[in-house]
């Protein structure tokens, strides 16, 4: 599809339910493949429609040098949902980056969202811009760096190496590592009023492990489980359990 005038990659999945999910991936290597590969065909499966897609510059979708803030990560789903006829209030389940993104899009069109759950991810305020900043340099410059790719391959596989070499493709051809962290940003008090229902799921030893509980304590409806030994790969070495817990969650919040 041509979405917010770019080639857009996205995948549907009717299955004549009441309730719609929008799964949200990460950023760099991810696409909706590490949705498709671990929640969606059981969320499917169980009588919920299914909308994923590759986030502009992932994947299949198009990939201009400019246009990465998340204004335009917004306006992109916005007008997704528009054009496939949505009208209901979805769930938005976002892993990381995707995540953020969720919280960005309920704080812009809060009738539209039914409720959230984020995967190792917290909201686009000041704290998470310099957060990203740091990583998204030390990132460019680690790809830079052709050691880089051999020390990849060896402490994880051929596999992590071609997907390294698609991210760091990806990060320097465009201007993605400079214009995410722009937000726009949201305000403490922009967050403490998303008023849908949010749950958030950590890993203790993910990106929140400072203090797991900082973030879900300031929203009105605010859920947290966290997975005891886990870093930022929650959705990938936790997914058939992340998969109750979405189901769960979506039956609890439906209409």
């Amino acid at each position: 599809m041509t979405v917010n005038g770019l080639r857009t990659n996205v995948q549907l999945v009717r299955a004549g339910g009441a309730e719609t999910v929008v799964f949200l991936h990460g950023m760099g290597t991810d696409s909706l493949a590490s949705f498709y590969l671990t929640l969606a065909p059981p969320v499917a499966a169980a009588g919920i429609d299914v909308i994923s897609y590759d986030l502009r510059g992932h994947g299949k979708t198009e990939r201009p040098v400019h246009g990465y803030t998340l204004a335009d990560f917004v306006a992109d789903l916005d007008d997704l949902l528009g054009q496939l006829g949505v009208e209901q209030p979805v769930h938005l389940v976002g892993n990381s980056f995707g995540g953020t993104l969720a919280y960005s899009y309920a704080v812009a069109n809060p009738s539209r969202v039914r409720s959230i759950v984020c995967i190792e991810s917290e909201p686009a305020t000041e704290a998470w811009a310099g957060k990203m900043s740091e990583i998204l340099a030390h990132t460019v410059r680690f790809l830079q760096e052709e050691e880089s790719f051999d020390w990849i391959e060896a402490n994880f596989s051929a596999h992590h190496r071609r997907l390294a070499r698609l991210a760091a493709e990806r990060i320097t051809s465009t201007k993605m590592a400079e214009e995410v962290p722009l937000g726009p940003l949201l305000s403490w008090e922009q967050v403490a009023a998303i008023g849908c229902p949010v749950l958030s799921v950590l890993g203790s030893h993910g990106y929140q492990a400072d203090d797991l509980e900082a973030l879900t304590s300031m929203l009105p409806r605010g859920e947290l489980h966290v997975f005891e030994g886990q870093g930022h790969s929650v959705l990938v070495e936790q997914h058939r359990e992340v998969r109750k817990l979405v189901l769960e969650w979506i039956g609890r919040h439906s209409a």
